[in-house]
């Protein structure tokens, strides 16, 4: 039986090898679109030093989020990576305290500046690879439990670590296409509902004309002033009910139709207290098979029954309204992505401001590279998360050499994913330039 090789030394000699060649593909999807000039010439920050340039400072804190670097402190295994910062067009690459720094220092100024940005490419990306004529938005918000004495960062709404202090924020999605259409860091006392609907009026002016709207949103939007704003700008909403006293009688009164041997059915018209008018609920009654199911249900039972209830101006049958609703869980793996996958929502700094330009980074982190699976990858690919492109695609192990004095980046030998690094490029040198 052989035991291998007993005899072998190291070196720490080589030289042209980088962890991230995979990425040069990223970065050549960047570069086609003119990504740093069009960030140049919308966005305007006098820097004391000219060491790195704004846009240089951007993709230093963008690149991280995308190769699965989260923390800034994590970020400083680039700055001995020259290949990796070839590849990308920097010079070199900041320090940790150069990164917070260039965040404290420009987050009242640029903060409003990258939003106006992000916004402006998300209409660009919306209409790509063709236009639409309907948009499903998922809102919703959730708690990052945080440690230390950053500004905001205060007890509110975190039931996965209730008592614990945390930021709240808020994000809205689109469906077809999993963008990031908007989010709002918040304080983690912020109610779930809060600046809902300013972040839609930016939303709503970026969308195409289109022929339906629809929103879906959980109980923590299930407000009567936001009802009435959705239906002034001619949106079609599902919003999960507060089980209210009222509602709780109505609910175990009505008759209910039968669906399947376990749901049923119902619906009725109710103005809650301060609405503006009656609206259409429809009521979801699941039979529960036993007593233990009932002590472990989270909806609102009675006897042997579970009940949800939904307010909605949807013309649908009562099941097809919850069919839809049930659609909104891809949200919920959206909201997973983003704080497990990218930096969002945390603390890198301990002012809130600054704090809040990270977050908008890491969802145009977030957005970059759902634009380019979407533009870029093959079909198959669409459903990929993060961590999968990454292994199989950014973090392919490169070498870069000169051969007859040209640049040459060299792969592994019959790499798995050649045929589709193969068809990016090609999918990447028909894309259009920013305008």
């Amino acid at each position: 039986m052989g035991y291998g090789s007993r005899k072998i030394q190291t070196e720490f000699v080589a030289s042209g090898l980088t962890h991230f060649g995979g990425v040069y593909l990223f970065h050549q999807f960047l570069q086609q679109l003119h990504f740093r000039s069009h960030l140049s010439q919308r966005i305007s920050f006098s820097q004391r030093n000219n060491r790195y340039s704004l846009t240089e400072s951007l993709l230093a804190l963008l690149y991280p989020m995308i190769v699965g670097l989260e923390k800034i402190e994590v970020s400083a295994l680039l700055k001995t990576n020259g290949v990796f910062q070839y590849l990308t067009g920097l010079p070199d690459f900041p320090d940790p305290t150069t990164l917070r720094r260039f965040l404290l220092r420009s987050a009242p100024e640029l903060l409003p500046q990258v939003r106006a940005v992000h916004n402006e490419l998300r209409m660009h990306f919306l209409a790509l690879p063709s236009a639409r004529s309907s948009f499903f938005l998922d809102c919703d918000s959730t708690a990052k439990t945080l440690y230390g004495n950053q500004e905001g960062v205060v007890k509110g709404y975190n039931p996965s670590h209730p008592g614990k202090k945390s930021y709240h924020p808020l994000v809205v999605t689109e469906a077809h296409g999993c963008d990031c259409l908007g989010g709002l860091l918040r304080p983690g006392n912020a109610y779930t509902a809060d600046q809902v609907r300013e972040l839609l009026e930016t939303i709503f002016s970026l969308l195409p004309d289109q022929d339906r709207l629809r929103l879906r949103a959980d109980a923590g939007f299930y407000d009567g002033d936001f009802v009435s704003f959705l239906r002034k700008n001619h949106v079609e909403f599902t919003i999960v009910a507060h089980m209210t006293a009222p509602l709780k009688s109505m609910v175990g009164d009505l008759r209910y139709r039968r669906i399947s041997p376990t749901f049923s059915v119902a619906e009725f018209s109710y103005q809650p207290h301060l609405w503006e008018r009656k609206e259409r609920f429809v009521a979801l009654r699941r039979t529960l098979p036993d007593q233990d199911s009932i002590s472990q249900t989270t909806l609102f039972t009675i006897d042997r029954y579970a009940y949800s209830v939904i307010v909605t101006n949807l013309e649908l049958e009562p099941y097809h309204i919850f069919q839809f609703y049930q659609g909104r869980s891809a949200m919920e793996r959206i909201i997973r992505v983003l704080k497990d996958d990218y930096p969002f929502a945390t603390a890198p700094t301990h002012s809130f401001e600054a704090n809040a330009l990270y977050a908008e980074l890491s969802l145009l982190a977030y957005n970059l590279i759902i634009w380019f699976k979407r533009l870029c990858l093959p079909a198959v690919w669409q459903s990929y998360t993060l961590p999968t492109i990454r292994h199989r695609l950014l973090l392919t192990p490169g070498q870069f050499v000169r051969s007859h004095n040209i640049p040459t980046l060299r792969f592994p030998r019959n790499s798995l994913y050649q045929d589709v690094f193969d068809y990016a490029q090609h999918k990447i040198k028909k894309l259009s330039p920013l305008l």
